[in-house]
């Protein structure tokens, strides 16, 4: 029996091992893959966000500022590497500058320190390679990049190292609640557990709709990346976003903490919860929509190209 079970061993079911092997309890991860960081935590940017982009007063807004306040000191403590390059939301029309303001006083509502819009000059005095189109940008000073990796590895091992087990190739097939305790099913036989989490990624809909009468369902959105060689890793030193749409922040430019270069990813809703392959159409967004913020970027040098999936609910 165990005090707490957890469904899946990407960054956030890591995050909670972590946090919760402080207390005197008896802990399990539970994954499907043969090691953490198999899921969505393995194929994403990286980005340590500021949190201008979150909705005042949501849960989303005040977990973001605190995690970017909490990371340089959990690189510290944990030895994965992080970098506060920050960020900037780059503008290249002048009809676009309130939504840019918007930004900036949601930022400030949700308490991201030092944000400020720079004009056209000091954005190009940060930044040679940007648009000649840009006319300004949001700079957020917290902005940060992470080895995915290197964080998900670290939290896991610190649990470990606190009495948290980790079982591998272990697939939950069901749950079910009776009298006070959960009974996990999985391929390896039957767990007992006073509580679950689930931090399943594109599949926590499917838990979650085995013990709740409100049902939702999580579409995996895909983004395609390309990943270029450390020769182009100084085309530019702060994280460059898009205005933000529907669809999230766009595709980026970014520098890696291993200093190679990043641009992605596009945002593609499919149905396979499996589909991690790139396609034609979705670098060629890439390439296209990363040099409308970002000239002259030396797309040669790309040396691979993944896709991930991010967790979509639908509404």
């Amino acid at each position: 029996m165990y005090d707490i079970l957890i469904i899946g061993a990407g960054v956030s079911g890591s995050a909670a091992a972590r946090e919760l092997s402080r207390y005197d309890l008896k802990i399990c991860v539970l994954e499907r893959a043969e090691d953490v960081c198999c899921g969505t935590s393995k194929a994403n940017s990286g980005i340590v966000h500021a949190g201008f982009d979150a909705e005042p007063g949501s849960l989303m807004a005040e977990l973001n500022v605190k995690g970017n306040e909490m990371m340089e000191q959990l690189s510290r403590d944990l030895d994965f590497p992080f970098r506060r390059n920050g960020s900037l939301v780059v503008c290249r029309s002048e009809k676009d500058l309130p939504e840019l303001e918007r930004l900036m006083k949601q930022g400030t509502a949700n308490g991201v320190k030092g944000l400020r819009i720079i004009d056209r000059t000091e954005l190009r005095e940060m930044e040679p390679n940007i648009s000649e189109e840009a006319c300004a940008a949001l700079f957020a000073p917290t902005g940060g990049i992470v080895c995915p990796f290197g964080l998900n590895i670290a939290l896991a091992e610190n649990a470990c190292v606190n009495g948290a087990e980790f079982h591998f190739n272990t697939e939950v097939t069901g749950l079910t609640h009776e009298d006070g305790i959960w009974k996990v099913h999985t391929s390896q036989g039957d767990y007992e557990s006073k509580i679950v989490v689930n931090a399943a990624g594109v599949y926590a809909d499917v838990f979650h709709n085995m013990v709740s009468e409100k049902k939702i369902n999580i579409t995996p959105r895909r983004g395609d990346y390309c990943l270029l060689d450390h020769a182009a890793g100084t085309h530019v030193s702060r994280t460059v976003f898009s205005l933000p749409d529907e669809f999230g922040k766009g595709v980026l430019v970014t520098p890696t903490v291993h200093g190679n270069l990043l641009i992605g990813p596009t945002a593609i809703d499919i149905e396979e919860k499996e589909g991690t392959n790139t396609t034609r159409d979705g670098l060629d967004q890439v390439f296209e929509k990363s040099a409308r913020n970002v000239k002259g970027i030396p797309y040669r040098k790309v040396i691979t190209s993944f896709a991930g999936l991010r967790a979509h609910e639908d509404r």
